[in-house]
């Protein structure tokens, strides 16, 4: 792929070159959000193509959606050269784009919001408080005490305890191993196909058009994942019943404190695997990287979603924002 020439900007793309570049940046910051990492943004862009730029002494990464550029990210860096950094990335794409409705920074976390708007309510949708910007409330990332997600203590994980008593004790023959994509590549997405299959059976029609998009999209970030699966420096977990892999999962590190979870299947119809299998993967999150935190992302609006997220008791929600330019 080739540079993106905006007026007297040049962007260059946003592919595994661009990872040490951007990780020096990320360094300087402090939170726990899931996009704040490279792997985030590099495995889930399928409908458009990254470009990044430094501005300001920020990493400034832009997406081109048809001919369009928004920003996944603020710009990243020390927060005084943020400042600087986001008003010349809205002319950037003021200057690029035809419709307004894309000239955004999304994934704002709200350290870098504090910037704009004090004493920010927890329930406030919209922030019309701002002479240039408009802000708007996105989903919030699920975080949560990386030992109460391995040790499941107390009544409020009786049910979870449950699932996977009984997962172990009809499945004793089960096998754990640390996913390898030379090695589970193709059992991985063939559990992928079945997973959405079985997905579909009990989707009401009106979600369907919406599923399907998510999908494509998962997909795409799976096989990216498997592809760049050492480049990334991702870990992962892979569960075997009778020769046959049910479920794998993978993430990283954020910080020295917080690791996530990228994606996670497991096989509908064996009961507990799900449960089982973010329980472990739990202690090899633990184990590996020495957090106290795990973060699981946000639920993208999905009531079944976030009523599972909500049934581990986050410790913490770690609310995102939209920035658009008001014209």
């Amino acid at each position: 792929m080739s540079n993106l020439k905006v007026g007297e900007f040049e962007l260059c793309p946003f592919d595994l070159t661009a990872k040490p570049i951007m990780e020096n940046h990320l360094a300087l910051l402090k939170t726990d959000a899931s996009d704040y990492t490279f792997a985030a943004n590099y495995l889930w862009i399928s409908k458009g193509s990254g470009f990044y730029t430094i501005i300001e002494n920020t990493f400034c990464f832009f997406l081109l959606t048809s001919g369009q550029l928004s920003m996944l990210l603020p710009p990243i860096g020390k927060q005084e050269d943020v400042l600087k950094a986001i008003n010349v990335c809205f002319l950037i794409m003021q200057e690029n784009n035809q419709y307004p409705a894309y000239t955004k920074i999304e994934y704002v976390d709200g350290a870098t919001l504090t910037e704009f708007v004090e004493n920010l309510e927890e329930n406030t949708v919209i922030f019309d408080l701002l002479e240039d910007y408009v802000v708007e409330r996105l989903f919030s990332d699920y975080l949560y005490n990386c030992d109460d997600l391995i040790n499941l203590t107390g009544n409020a994980y009786r049910n979870k305890r449950n699932e996977i008593n009984k997962f172990v004790s009809t499945h004793p023959n089960y096998q754990l191993q640390l996913l390898n994509p030379n090695e589970h590549s193709e059992d991985i997405m063939t559990l992928l196909n079945k997973w959405v299959s079985e997905r579909m059976k009990y989707l009401p029609m009106e979600q369907s058009d919406v599923f399907l998009d998510g999908i494509y999209d998962e997909r795409f970030a799976i096989k990216r994942m498997l592809r760049d699966y050492e480049a990334l420096n991702l870990i992962g977990l892979v569960i075997i019943i009778d020769g046959v892999l049910c479920g794998f999962t993978a993430g990283e590190r954020i910080n020295d404190t917080t690791a996530c979870v990228i994606v996670e299947k497991t096989d509908f119809n064996i009961l507990g695997c799900a449960q089982f299998i973010f329980r472990e993967f739990a202690k090899i999150l633990s184990s590996e990287y020495g957090v106290k935190y795990i973060n699981v992302g946000d639920d993208m609006g999905f009531e079944n979603l976030k009523k599972v997220k909500l049934s581990y008791r986050p410790a913490k929600m770690i609310p995102k924002y939209v920035i658009y330019k008001r014209y």
